[in-house]
Parts: C-alpha cells; sequence; structure tokens
C-alpha cells in the first residue's frame, strides 16, 4: 500500500515499546478475571462471576475499540473516496 508515494505497509513500525505495554495491561486484566474465577463457591457465586466476566470482557473489548478506531474518520473517507476512482 503507498501512499505519498512511500510503502505503508508497515504501519506499526516504531511502536514496539507502546505495543508491549498494551499487551501487558490487558493480559493482566484478562488472567485476573480467570484468577478471580477461582474464588466462586456455591455461596458466594455472583461477586467473582460479575468480576471475572467484567475483566475478561474488557480486556478483549478495550483493545477491540482501539484497533477499529485508530483511523480518523477524514483518513477513511479519504481512502473511500480515492478507492472508488
Amino acid at each position: 500500500m503507498y501512499s505519498n508515494g512511500k510503502n505503508t505497509a508497515h504501519s506499526g513500525e516504531g511502536r514496539l515499546v507502546g505495543n508491549i505495554v498494551s499487551f501487558v495491561i490487558f493480559f493482566v486484566m484478562f488472567a485476573a478475571g480467570i484468577f478471580v474465577l477461582g474464588y466462586w463457591e456455591l455461596n458466594n457465586a455472583w461477586l467473582p462471576t460479575l468480576a471475572g466476566f467484567a475483566l475478561m470482557f474488557l480486556a478483549f473489548a478495550i483493545p477491540m475499540h482501539l484497533m477499529s478506531y485508530s483511523e480518523k474518520a477524514e483518513a477513511r473517507i479519504a481512502a473511500s473516496a480515492a478507492h472508488q476512482k
């Protein structure tokens, strides 16, 4: 893929540290959600279940939201208009 005569195939280049930090944060959230389910008992089922579900859901939903809206709307419109020509 080319933009302004430059190859943009490696668009994530130079963001390794931020990607690793994000991965660690969301992996810890997911692991904490699984860990919380270890406290599940018949007498106390609601709190660990809701906490585990919330942590695991957020560990997937937040990165998916960030990845889907990483481009600005103007860039998407310009790319769509260029593709239709």
